[in-house]
């Protein structure tokens, strides 16, 4: 029976995200488990820091909510709904996600931009694109090429591009793990911007526990495949 709620009153909302006993094992021969029985929310708005030793299944985890691999056990919902029931375009316009090292396509800054919007049959003008690119810090970057691009300016073009889609959730796996001290400043000072300025729901994988602290609401504690721990960075990192 549905749960009834007072008369004026909106029924609760689900939560943005929710993993139920979420795994994944390794086919034979290795028969391996890298994620088994992961269960947690994330609330609309939520930054939710995933720490944990290299090896750990951090990426793993985020690889199955944005069905770039497929889980063995349990399930990802999204807004209530089981990922597996959204087509694959439509899930990942919905969850962002950018890498460790910036994986930019052929082409111009510009088109890499445009991509995600152009791909759902959306016009991207090239005033939006100059817009996005200045709100970053590259104005005036639309005609280079990726190849011309630092590091740390590559990881803010892979920003852009993901939330042109303006997406529901955005996956940071380790982004400023491959950049230089100044470039990782500049990159985790601009996300923490972006998040704040726009109320983004954000799955933020680090092995950086100065990083998660700063910028975590909560913080999910991953060993060998399994969750350990979860709740605020204070209580989480001080155990």
């Amino acid at each position: 029976m549905p749960t009834l709620c007072p008369v004026g009153q909106s029924p609760p909302l689900f939560p943005l995200i929710e993993c139920l006993d979420l795994g994944r094992e390794l086919p034979p021969p290795s028969e391996r488990f890298l994620l088994s029985n992961i269960n947690f929310r994330v609330e609309r708005g939520e930054v939710l820091g995933i720490v944990g030793p290299s090896g750990a299944g951090k990426s793993s985890l985020l690889r199955l909510i944005n069905r770039l691999d497929e889980p063995t056990s349990g399930k990802v919902l999204l807004d209530g709904a089981d990922t597996r029931t959204i087509l694959p375009r439509e899930l990942r316009r919905r969850i962002g996600m950018v890498m460790q090292r910036a994986y930019l396509f052929p082409g111009t800054v510009g088109e890499n931009i445009a991509f995600g919007p152009r791909q759902h049959g959306e016009s991207v003008s090239q005033d939006q694109i100059e817009a996005a690119l200045a709100q970053v810090g590259l104005a005036g970057y639309a005609s280079r090429s990726p190849a011309t691009l630092s590091g740390g300016e590559g990881q803010r073009v892979a920003i852009t591009r993901a939330l042109m889609n303006q997406p529901e959730v955005l996956l940071l796996d380790e982004p400023t793990s491959a950049l230089d001290e100044d470039a990782k400043r500049g990159i985790e000072d601009l996300l923490a911007s972006l998040i704040r300025e726009r109320g983004l729901t954000c799955l933020w994988v680090t092995h950086d526990l100065a990083q998660a602290r700063a910028h975590a609401d909560n913080l999910l504690v991953i060993k060998a495949g399994e969750v350990v721990a979860h709740g605020k960075p204070e209580s989480v990192l001080d155990l």
